[in-house]
């Protein structure tokens, strides 16, 4: 936004907040965790003890294996050279936590470590049960005329990013998903009628920037087969992580898993949605896509020139979760009652921000509202109770 001082970054050494919480205890957690899950020998377990100490008391250390990356990350700690974890921007302090954990654990190196993700168990856990909470209510919303399948859909793709793995402080309310219709008033910008008016008018192509494994994708999978088969888009390209990140996100491997697991449930009607993803997987009606970007430190602002190219083909860009939407905001404490569509002017498609609210960042609400739902809610911004489905046509895509 031109001409105007830009607020400041979350930082994780801002007292109270939940930036600084996620580093002193949901970090630690997570590293308790993989070493739970994945049997490694003494030698890692003691590296991942000593990283452990590094981020509670310790100034952050430099990457030191050979990959490709070491050169950019390093570049960009050294802007906070001596500083603790909790004296740095908070995306910076994540996203560089989950890198060096790969480092740690050796998923870059040769070896039987190279390539194992060390949130695997957690993510299949996920996945299995959230298949088999969706099969109860497969029947019901098949059974939906298409104008409100969809609107049960894109709300579900909502609630389904309500909790995520990496997440331990969100308390998960009511299951989520299909059973949230009655949440409606719980979602602060709801633009479902013009984002169905602008799909049901078709499309050549669209994009997901995908988030979580679990419900988050299979509602992303089941609005990708709903306008696939309706015809309403020509091509879906799911935008996914390259490697493993904020513990669940979801990599081209776990969209492969799930969909052999629902062509392998025990029900017909999810099977055969399987086997509808499958099918349209091969005919490159579905299209998995990953890029290093999306697991850098960087905001979307600074998106590579082919990334934008990209998403520029597409009528509308679904972009899914918290992490996603603070940075298309910089992850910066703008105000709230700033307008989404000034501060991403530089996005390069239109696109619908589809978030549940877990970080202390909001904008586009209306003067006093903000005030209002603190009044009544102090814990609204990371309680994960109330979210947005927001279609945003910046300036320059008009």
């Amino acid at each position: 936004m031109p001409n105007q001082t830009l607020p400041p970054f979350l930082m994780t050494s801002d007292a109270g907040s939940f930036a600084r919480h996620t580093i002193v205890e949901r970090k630690p957690q997570i590293l308790r965790q993989v070493i739970a899950d994945n049997g490694y020998s003494p030698k890692v377990n003691a590296a991942l003890d000593t990283f452990r100490d590094e981020i509670a008391s310790q100034p952050m250390q430099p990457l030191s294996e050979p990959a490709t990356d070491v050169i950019f990350w390093n570049t960009e700690l050294s802007h906070f050279t001596g500083r603790t974890w909790l004296e740095v921007p908070w995306y910076f302090a994540e996203t560089y936590f989950y890198r060096k954990l790969l480092e740690v654990t050796g998923y870059f190196q040769p070896g039987e470590r190279q390539g194992r993700d060390p949130f695997e168990k957690q993510k299949l856990r996920q996945i299995e049960s959230d298949i088999q909470k969706l099969a109860i209510e497969w029947e019901e919303l098949s059974a939906l005329e298409a104008g409100t399948r969809f609107e049960a859909l894109l709300h579900s793709c909502l609630w389904g990013n309500r909790a995520d793995l990496s997440n331990f402080t969100v308390k998960e309310k009511g299951r989520g998903g299909l059973a949230a219709h009655e949440e409606r008033h719980l979602i602060l910008i709801d633009h479902t009628e013009a984002i169905r008016e602008l799909l049901s008018s078709g499309a050549i192509r669209i994009d997901f920037i995908c988030d979580n494994v679990g419900s988050d994708l299979l509602f992303d999978l089941a609005l990708t087969d709903f306008l696939l088969e309706q015809g309403w888009v020509g091509k879906i390209h799911l935008n996914l992580k390259n490697q493993p990140f904020f513990v669940s996100d979801a990599m081209p491997k776990d969209v492969m898993l799930t969909i052999e697991l629902l062509k392998k449930s025990p029900e017909a009607a999810i099977q055969d949605w399987g086997r509808r993803l499958e099918r349209n997987l091969a005919a490159g009606h579905l299209v998995l896509e990953t890029d290093p970007f999306w697991t850098t430190c960087l905001m979307f602002r600074q998106m590579p020139e082919h990334l934008r190219q990209s998403l520029a083909h597409s009528k509308v860009v679904l972009i899914k979760g918290d992490v996603n939407y603070r940075r298309l905001l910089d992850d910066r404490a703008w105000p709230h009652t700033t307008r989404m569509e000034d501060i991403c002017s530089y996005f390069p498609a239109r696109f619908v921000t589809l978030r549940t609210l877990k970080g202390e960042i909001m904008v586009g609400l209306e003067p006093g509202q903000a005030e209002e739902i603190q009044a009544e809610d102090p814990t609204w911004l990371i309680n994960g109770k109330r979210g947005v489905i927001q279609l945003v046509i910046p300036q320059e895509s008009n």
